[in-house]
């Protein structure tokens, strides 16, 4: 059973940053991507930015360019999303993915994901 563990997430004040992880289990083959989305409440469920199993990251979202990073250990099987200088827009549900055998980039639409994390809540105050 494929599973994606999320961890991390909560609230902080606009400015603060915050550590998302997200730990995949059961996938048996090496080719894949990890893509963080976010969705805020009656909004349709972003795609943010990615990164595949060599190493080569994506941004999907200008408004998160210079602010967030994307990472991986692979030894782990792990994807980390770190967010730095919060805005309240950022506030909404982050979700992570995995993509099957991604293309040269790796995916920025939701219906390219075949598996996802539970979701995590991050708040940010103003």
């Amino acid at each position: 059973e494929v599973q994606l563990v999320q961890s991390g997430g909560g609230l902080v004040q606009a400015g603060g940053s915050l550590n998302l992880s997200c730990g995949v289990s059961g996938f048996t083959s090496e080719d894949y991507a990890i893509g963080w989305f976010r969705q805020a409440p009656g909004m349709e469920r972003e795609g943010l930015l990615c990164i595949s199993r060599n190493g080569d990251s994506t941004y999907h979202t200008d408004s998160v360019k210079g602010r967030f990073s994307i990472s991986s250990d692979n030894a782990k099987n792990t994807v980390y999303l770190q967010m730095n200088g919060l805005k309240p827009d950022d506030t909404a549900k982050y979700y992570c993915g995995l993509e099957r055998v991604p293309g040269k980039r790796c995916g920025r639409w939701r219906v390219m994901y075949s598996f996802w994390g539970q979701g995590t809540h991050v708040t940010v105050s103003s």
